[in-house]
């Protein structure tokens, strides 16, 4: 249950999916916001070109979920991740390298709002991913067995490095 001091109670959400049924459970479930919805790539371009939002949220595959990530975050829109049952190691990685903010395995769905709290309220920032996985690792050692504590050591490995790589100095 969300309180009246949510970070996302009024913020305009996108929620990009070609399942009709998780379209209406992401409406549901953000009841306390503005979520506009696209069920296809150009639908969620038009949206993502023509409206600031607060968070998007899409589908990892099935709508272009790479290219629509990259143009989100070139948006500057923090931007979630559902990863539904074609989750791979190579699909998550990707992801992070393109600038989700999290993830959220689709049989998680109801933790949603939640997770935007979460994020928005930390100001969507890249390494959020990582607590992300942490908050999902039932699902991924469900998911991947025994393999995923070495994927698990994988990412945290990743994420120093990508942490290492922002301390550069630009040239």
């Amino acid at each position: 249950m969300m309180n009246t001091d949510s970070p996302v109670k009024g913020k305009r959400i996108l929620i990009v999916d070609d399942e009709p049924d998780v379209l209406e459970t992401v409406r549901e479930i953000l009841d306390v916001c503005v979520v506009d919805q696209a069920a296809d790539f150009d639908s969620a371009m038009d949206c993502l070109s023509n409206q600031p939002y607060d968070a998007v949220v899409l589908d990892i595959q099935g709508v272009r979920g790479f290219d629509l990530l990259k143009f989100s975050v070139s948006k500057g829109f923090p931007t979630l991740m559902l990863t539904a049952h074609a989750a791979t190691l190579e699909s998550l990685k990707k992801s992070i390298n393109l600038g989700a903010a999290g993830f959220l395995p689709k049989e998680y769905m109801m933790e949603l709002k939640e997770l935007l709290e979460e994020v928005m309220g930390g100001g969507g920032k890249r390494f959020w991913w990582m607590k992300s996985l942490d908050r999902t690792d039932a699902f991924f050692t469900e998911r991947y067995g025994s393999d995923w504590k070495e994927k698990d050591a994988f990412f945290k490995e990743f994420h120093a490095s990508l942490q290492k790589e922002d301390k550069k100095p630009r040239e």
